[in-house]
Parts: C-alpha cells; structure tokens; sequence
C-alpha cells in the first residue's frame, strides 16, 4: 500500500510554477506540483474511496491544518500539515496546500523534493514571467527521469517478474548473473534492470 501511495505520477500530471527569474531573466527556477485531484485519485487507487478522510483545521494563526487519516488493518492513521492562503485562490488554496502536504507525509509525491533546483527558459510579460518556453519541456522530463525510482537490490516481486522474463526466452538465470556479474539473483540491483531488461531481448530475437 505505501509503495502505491509513494509510486511517481507520469510526467503529464506533473506541474510547475516559476519562483525565480535569473539576472538577465531569460529563465526561472521551476517548482514541480500535484493537482489536488491527482492527489484524492492516488488515495482513492491506493487505498480505497472508503479507507482515508481529510479533516481541516485553523490554528491561532490563521494557518490551515489538514489531518489525512487512512485505514490501515483496521486502524485509522493520521499524519498532518498545514499551508497558509496562497496569494491567487486565497482560503480555497490554503486547505489545497494543506492537503497536499498531508499527503507528503504519506509518500504522495514525496520524490518531487528530490529534484533540486530546475531552471527553465521562460517568456516575460510586464516584466514578470509569463509562460514557459517550449524548450523547458525537455528540461522538465530530463528533471523528472532523475527522481522516484527505486535503487539499490531489487525486491522479491521484481525478482519474480525477472526470472518469469527469464523463462519466457529459455534463459537461465545464471546466464543473466554471468552477464550482470552478481553472484545471486538477490544482489541484482534497480540499476541493472535496464541492461537486464536488454539481455532478455536479446535472446528474445535468438529463439
């Protein structure tokens, strides 16, 4: 379930404001959000329509609070965050802020704090940012395909689809193992994946 909520969004879901313009103002720094929306779908796919609740508070300084409870074994689980009201929606952007950080603190789209600093060619209207130009595209998805993928040894159900792909080309393992040069299927890493993935194909197109 965690690993659901935590799953990265496909890069069309992802958006992104200005912050700041460079000196001669020709680009901005990029700051990737969620679509409250896309958040409620990846709780509703997740976990089930039934089995979270949103809760909203204020505290004595005006500051949103949003308490995000999820059923997990029969018990309901709260983690919480706040916002203050944004400058474009007011209120109605402070409860969608407070949300969305609520769900941070569940792993929805955690990764996106991962990107670092992303400057981007912009256009300018008045002097201010306008829009982006459509070669910060590019620059968005390179940003993205660095982030929200899992490292290090691959779990047993990655494991298992490996030796299924494996079977279904009459490949033996320690053919693979040979080729990626860990000793045991345990050891082979997210890394591998892709190279494993071309020694598959390869002997795909043998048989």
């Amino acid at each position: 379930m965690l690993e659901k909520l935590s799953a990265p969004f496909p890069p069309q879901a992802i958006h992104w404001r200005a912050q700041t313009l460079t000196r001669d103002k020709t680009k901005a720094l990029a700051l990737a959000y969620l679509d409250a929306r896309d958040v409620m779908d990846r709780l509703d796919a997740a976990v089930g329509p039934a089995n979270w609740t949103d809760y909203y508070d204020e505290s004595a300084s005006g500051r949103v609070l949003c308490k995000l409870s999820i059923q997990i074994d029969g018990q309901w689980i709260t983690k919480s965050d706040g916002a203050g009201n944004t400058a474009v929606e007011g209120e109605k952007g402070g409860i969608s802020d407070a949300f969305k950080r609520a769900a941070v603190k569940w792993g929805i789209g955690r990764y996106l704090y991962d990107l670092g600093n992303v400057w981007a060619p912009c256009e300018l209207y008045n002097d201010k940012w306008s829009a982006w130009k459509p070669e910060a595209q590019d620059i968005f998805a390179k940003a993205l395909a660095g982030v929200g993928r899992p490292t290090g040894p691959i779990n047993d159900k990655t494991r298992d689809w490996l030796i299924a792909q494996l079977q279904s080309v009459n490949a033996e393992p320690g053919a693979l193992l040979r080729h990626l040069a860990p000793k045991d299927l345990r050891e082979v890493t997210y890394e591998q994946l892709s190279e494993a993935q071309r020694f598959i194909n390869s002997n795909k197109k043998a048989a």
